[in-house]
């Protein structure tokens, strides 16, 4: 378990990510963390929603850059993670993260029957981020994200999950808790907060529920 006291400690050097999983009940609470990010966020963000499988754009892109003040892109192909900017994966592929820091797509089978899971995002990011990876969990069904956080927590980076309470539907937020896996379960309208707090180095307000 993270405590206040280790989170307060200089950070290691490097550009931190954060890589969100939501599903069911997704767009509003997305919306909502994304509104609460500030724009000199010194983090990049990848976005992994669950929805209808595509190869084009979504409208997913649109309604979060509306949300908030991040500038939003489509996940590309090869492309460098950059701070201060929000990705959003294709809904028809699984995004990796290369040790280069470039995203990378693979196809095959499905992921607890889902063709764009959050796990090998995780766990690929986790590999190359390791301490600098923070993974949150939103509401959805089912539990896509529990076997990619276990690697985040098993590389040093940091789990977050909605409560259960605050989430529309609870079944991936409590199955990434029940593996022992989260760090902090946070109501939604608290975890902006501390994702800022965190990769800015600043100790979490009190108040603050650990696992």
């Amino acid at each position: 378990m993270n405590s206040s006291s280790q989170l307060s400690e200089k950070p290691p050097e490097g550009d931190w990510l954060i890589t969100i999983a939501a599903s069911a009940g997704g767009i509003p609470a997305l919306k909502a963390l994304v509104a609460s990010l500030p724009h000199d966020l010194p983090a990049a963000v990848v976005i992994l929603q669950h929805r209808v499988p595509q190869p084009t754009e979504s409208y997913l892109n649109t309604i979060l850059g509306r949300a908030g003040t991040l500038p939003v892109l489509t996940a590309d192909e090869g492309q460098t993670i950059e701070r201060g900017r929000l990705y959003v994966p294709r809904s028809d592929l699984h995004l990796t993260v290369t040790p280069q820091k470039r995203f990378s797509y693979v196809d095959g089978r499905r992921i607890k029957h889902l063709l764009s899971s959050a796990t090998p995002l995780f766990e690929s990011a986790a590999e190359v981020y390791k301490t600098r990876l923070l993974a949150i969990v939103l509401t959805g069904h089912g539990s896509d994200a529990t076997d990619g956080v276990q690697t985040v927590k098993a590389h040093g980076g940091l789990v977050i999950a909605q409560d259960p309470v605050s989430a529309e539907h609870e079944g991936m937020p409590q199955a990434a808790i029940k593996s022992g896996a989260v760090d902090f379960v946070l109501p939604l309208d608290a975890i902006g907060q501390a994702v800022t707090a965190i990769v800015q180095g600043r100790p979490l307000r009190r108040g603050a529920s650990t696992n």
